[in-house]
């Protein structure tokens, strides 16, 4: 295993992402057009992952450190990788108002429904009486729906999808459109539902049936 991979926890969904988009990069032949930023969060732990220009940004700044680096570099790929907490909480506001603009950049969201770098607490994307160190009797909120918010403030040509990292067809399919529709100058975030059994505290099938169990909340599909 490459020294790189093992910085992820196994079983982790990122890894996956990772490797799809890299594929889809190499299939249009743009890698060398490509800049990724990473939120705090697990997300970091790809800042030597893909063989592109990577770098760090603050947590829930990601988004606009993409606006600002696709502004300078108009004919760089931009692409944003972050977490539910840093899109759907703390970078909440800066997602909603790039989405508002129309801003020609490209957002990944790994969406796990926890926490996972710092423990596995209660995130947005949290479901309805789940058990996590934060809500130890079940969360009493329900979830956030992001593509969903988004739908209601995009501009037309804007694309908006959800998939999931056992479902690798569908997973380069959009993000292979998400690239396309920054190419033509729109908005695009692809949310991505992702394992995280070291939080879930599952080990085998638990990890791909919890997921699964995730996609009846969750629905996939371009929005």
């Amino acid at each position: 295993m490459p020294e790189n991979l093992a910085k992820f926890c196994p079983g982790c969904g990122y890894p996956i992402t990772l490797l799809m988009l890299n594929k889809t990069l190499e299939k249009l032949g743009i890698q060398k057009q490509a800049v990724l930023g990473l939120d705090i969060g697990c997300a970091l732990l790809a800042w030597n992952f893909l063989p592109i220009n990577t770098f760090q940004t603050h947590h829930g700044r990601v988004v606009p450190t993409m606006m600002g680096f696709k502004r300078a570099r108009k004919n760089s790929l931009c692409v944003a990788l972050v977490g539910d907490g840093g899109a759907y909480a703390i970078g909440l506001q800066s997602l909603i108002h790039a989405a508002k603009r129309d801003e020609p950049i490209m957002v990944i969201v790994t969406n796990n429904t926890v926490y996972g770098m710092t423990g596995g607490q209660t995130a947005p994307t949290t479901l309805n009486m789940q058990i996590t160190p934060t809500s130890p009797q079940g969360n009493i909120e329900e979830p956030f729906f992001g593509p969903e918010l988004l739908k209601g403030i995009v501009k037309e040509g804007a694309f908006l999808a959800r998939t999931a990292v056992n479902e690798p067809k569908q997973l380069m399919e959009y993000l292979e459109k998400a690239i396309q529709t920054q190419e033509v100058g729109h908005f695009s975030l692809v949310e991505v539902l992702s394992f995280c059994p070291t939080n879930w505290k599952t080990v085998g099938t638990q990890t791909i049936d919890k997921l699964n169990g995730l996609k009846n909340v969750f629905k996939l599909g371009e929005l």
